[in-house]
């Protein structure tokens, strides 16, 4: 019973500063990690979100797209993304540096839509949200919902939910050389 102090110390300590040296180790890696400029000179990389983006980040979350699609290019020989035309390079942590919260995914059921805005036009994304069965995505939901007819009743009108999750779509891009993970010529 003396040692049972020192014994839960030691206990204390051996889980602690493990954890403790994990916490502190990726903070020393990534906590000042920012954007980057080109290496052209050109702007800075990875660009902010427009407002209406943000909104649809918003959007995308409450109809649960997270929870079939990921958010995140595998680099090569930990996957075929590339291969797939998913992205130019692999995702790397500098690509998520302003977000709040990296909406990575929890599994894989659809494509992943780590840069989709630059290999999809408004055109189709929209299509597809009304529509998945005529786009070809069988297996993807109908939103159908969030689009209504125009007052004439002759055209199809996207409603404000529908315009801000296609612009957040159409934001999600990896199109561009960081650092980490130069693009392949």
């Amino acid at each position: 019973m003396k040692n049972l102090n020192t014994l839960l110390a030691g206990v204390f300590l051996a889980v602690a500063l493990p954890f403790g040296a994990l916490v502190i180790s990726s903070q020393a890696q990534l906590g000042s990690l920012g954007r980057a400029p080109a290496e052209d000179g050109g702007p800075l990389f990875p660009s902010r979100e427009p407002g209406l983006a943000i909104q649809g980040r918003a959007v995308y979350v409450s109809l649960g797209c997270v929870s079939c699609h990921t958010q995140q290019v595998r680099p090569a020989g930990q996957g075929s993304d590339i291969a797939r035309g998913y992205g130019v390079r692999g995702s790397v942590a500098r690509d998520y540096v302003q977000q709040k919260q990296a909406l990575l995914g929890d599994r894989r059921l659809g494509p992943d839509l780590a840069n989709y805005g630059a290999r999809t036009s408004k055109i189709d994304l929209e299509a597809l949200l009304r529509d998945p069965a005529a786009s070809g995505a069988a297996s993807h939901p109908s939103y159908s919902y969030l689009y209504g007819r125009s007052a004439d009743g002759k055209s199809i009108v996207p409603s404000e939910r529908a315009v801000a999750l296609v612009a957040y779509l159409k934001s999600l891009r990896q199109d561009y050389s960081s650092p980490e993970a130069k693009l392949k010529q």
